[in-house]
């Protein structure tokens, strides 16, 4: 992170995540594959979207909303709304699946597809990794592969309405193959970096990938 980030800070949902990951809570230890099964091990079906964040919601409007693209990249970009907005548009339907053991299945995304907007940036060839900044100070990391996965998507819409505050709008991301907190609400910054560095969570005991499948909840899993 830059100087300019600041680290969020803890509420009553931050403590509890870190006591989860100290006692392995939710882990099932049984191991299933998509092809399979498609709810994955540890998870319950909602019908409802839950709603969790670190404990503030950013207010951020479509005015002064901006994104940018740093790092390993040929082209660094600072979009407006507008710019984000006059990229092709995508649509795209997944299930999501939450490290808190729910999962909700068929959710109908639009935005614009990551593989769409690395296209602007054009990724080094030594770029692997990816690093998220939120609006709030949240981060996460994941592969550079796994950002740019066939379903991954940069959200401003969920069912056919933007999307609310409280879910991340006006942009999150949506990287439906891992658990849910890898997919970054109030989405503001992605750094390209060629290793690969612990966000937040991974930095309070979660896995440093989170694959569902594998069930890697925690950073021993």
């Amino acid at each position: 992170m830059t100087s300019d980030d600041k680290t969020p800070a803890d509420s009553k949902l931050t403590s509890s995540k870190r006591r989860w990951a100290a006692e392995g809570k939710f882990l099932t230890g049984r191991i299933s594959r998509p092809e399979a099964e498609r709810l994955p091990p540890g998870q319950h079906l909602v019908k409802n979207w839950p709603v969790l964040d670190l404990g503030q919601q950013p207010v951020i409007s479509t005015d002064t909303w901006r994104l940018q693209v740093r790092g390993l990249v040929e082209t660094t970009l600072t979009l407006t709304w507008a710019d984000f907005q006059a990229i092709e548009q995508s649509t795209k339907v997944s299930d999501i699946h939450c490290v808190t053991t729910w999962s909700r299945y068929d959710n109908k995304w639009q935005g614009v597809s990551t593989r769409d907007l690395l296209d602007l940036a054009m990724p080094k060839p030594e770029a692997g990794y990816v690093m998220l900044t939120s609006y709030d100070g949240y981060t996460t990391n994941l592969p550079l592969t796994d950002f740019a996965a066939e379903d991954a998507i940069l959200v401003t819409s969920w069912e056919g309405l933007p999307l609310t505050p409280d879910h991340g709008g006006p942009m999150r991301l949506v990287v439906p193959h891992l658990y849910f907190w890898k997919s970054a609400k109030w989405l503001r910054r992605i750094e390209l970096m060629p290793g690969d560095e612990a966000g937040f969570w991974e930095k309070n005991g979660y896995h440093m990938y989170g694959d569902p499948w594998r069930e890697q909840r925690y950073s021993d899993d």
